[in-house]
């Protein structure tokens, strides 16, 4: 097993990427090819031993501000474009990138294609919950969707919760502004009775505070939705420890308390930092993709790694390629609208 990481991706870049890589190379005894500009990429590389990490020249670096399908289409020597072209020439078992997510996209589907089944793809971000972790999907890859798509993400999360992360009848909800079956809008008012049709462990209407109780894994909407959830998530646990500091830091007796809870306040701040989490597997694809926030660090990158490395190992793919129509429907093809 190889893993190709866009080396160029990313706020941090290459500095970052390069150290998350070595990291992972190290702890995972994992072969991975740095793909990026090759004399950049080799003075980060000096004074860290072994051979796992190979470079993989590519002279051109799509920025966040581009458009992903005019860039993908024009920068072919990219490292965007050349780390998913080798996914598909199978040189890479999967590939990482902190790149710009829209370009991402765009490579994946125009070089790997959709798995038969499925008409989009869809970002599956894992977040942090009471009792372990809940899946939120799409994530942002697709901010306008029809009641199809989101049936397929959430046939596609099922599988993913199954199989990677090891529940074994994972429970799916749908995003809504309530409970009530009578509630939302056009797409989640049709998209509701097709997931109620399938076998899947469908528990209806889930809000937004639902999502880190505990009582779903499996949280499906259109990815303008899910993004907006997901920065909305990070952005309230960061606020939450600044306000916090700033009450603890008011008078000694806060300063004293902080002295003796720290480990548990720093086993919590790493629950809920997304580095933990490592990247969004990009599901519904002919390869495996894992796409990682653009500001992440080394560890967020040594942990997308991790994750590419356990969705190899699980044969996520090929998963989602012999189950999508295995999950009932009407008994008919999932695209049959």
């Amino acid at each position: 097993m190889k893993i190709a990481v866009d080396a160029m991706g990313g706020d941090n870049a290459p500095g970052e990427i390069v150290k998350g890589a070595v990291q992972a190379a190290q702890e995972y005894n994992q072969e991975i090819i740095l793909v990026g500009d090759q004399a950049m990429l080799q003075k980060d590389l000096e004074g860290h031993p072994g051979k796992l990490v190979t470079i993989h020249h590519a002279p051109e670096v799509i920025s966040m501000s581009e458009s992903p399908a005019v860039a993908v289409r024009r920068k072919k020597g990219s490292s965007i474009v050349q780390v998913i072209k080798l996914l598909k020439e199978g040189a890479a078992s999967a590939v990482v990138s902190a790149g710009n997510t829209g370009a991402v996209m765009a490579a994946g589907v125009l070089m790997m294609r959709p798995i038969e089944g499925i008409d989009r793809p869809a970002l599956a971000a894992v977040i942090p919950s009471k009792g372990g972790c809940a899946m939120i999907l799409d994530a942002g890859a697709n901010v306008d969707c029809k009641p199809v798509h989101i049936l397929q993400f959430a046939i596609m999360g099922h599988l993913y919760a199954r199989e990677v992360m090891g529940i074994k009848n994972p429970r799916v909800g749908l995003l809504n502004i309530g409970e009530e079956v009578t509630k939302g809008n056009e797409l989640t008012l049709a998209a509701f009775p097709m997931l109620q049709k399938t076998d899947l462990n469908f528990i209806g209407n889930v809000e937004g505070r639902d999502i880190c109780q505990g009582i779903v894994d499996v949280v499906v909407c259109d990815g303008f939705i899910g993004n907006v959830v997901l920065k909305a998530l990070e952005g309230t646990g960061a606020a939450f420890f600044q306000m916090m500091k700033e009450e603890i830091n008011k008078d000694w007796i806060g300063r004293a308390g902080l002295t003796m809870s720290m480990s548990a306040l720093r086993n919590f701040q790493k629950r809920l930092d997304y580095a933990e989490y490592g990247g969004a597997p990009l599901l519904g694809l002919n390869g495996l993709i894992i796409v990682c926030h653009g500001s992440s660090t080394s560890r967020a990158i040594k942990n997308a790694i991790r994750v590419a490395r356990e969705s190899v190992q699980k044969d996520l793919t090929s998963a989602i390629q012999n189950s999508i129509h295995i999950i009932q429907y009407k008994g008919r093809n999932i695209n049959a609208q």
